[in-house]
């Protein structure tokens, strides 16, 4: 029941944040040219649907090495620790 409460009260007040925000003019021109841009996007994947997949498929590969170069540094920076300790044991 908690949780529930928490999500309607998040997503409650977000929605009157972003209402209460259109009430400036730069704040709704922002929000119109973000939509305009969202629909020509849509648009343009909807008319081009190899052109949305290969971005997805570029963008999880980018992800993929970020994650796995990462994971080889964490590696690495742990060895180098692990060295170290065992140098002051001895």
């Amino acid at each position: 029941m908690g949780k529930r409460k928490l999500i309607t009260g998040i997503i409650v007040g977000a929605s009157v944040g972003g209402l209460v925000t259109l009430f400036n003019q730069e704040a709704r021109d922002y929000a119109k040219d973000g939509l305009s841009g969202l629909k020509d996007k849509a648009t343009d994947y909807i008319e081009n649907p190899s052109t949305a997949i290969t971005k997805v498929k570029d963008t999880v590969y980018q992800i993929t090495n970020l994650v796995g170069d990462n994971a080889d540094g964490a590696i690495n920076a742990i060895e180098q620790v692990e060295k170290t300790v065992n140098k002051f044991i001895k």
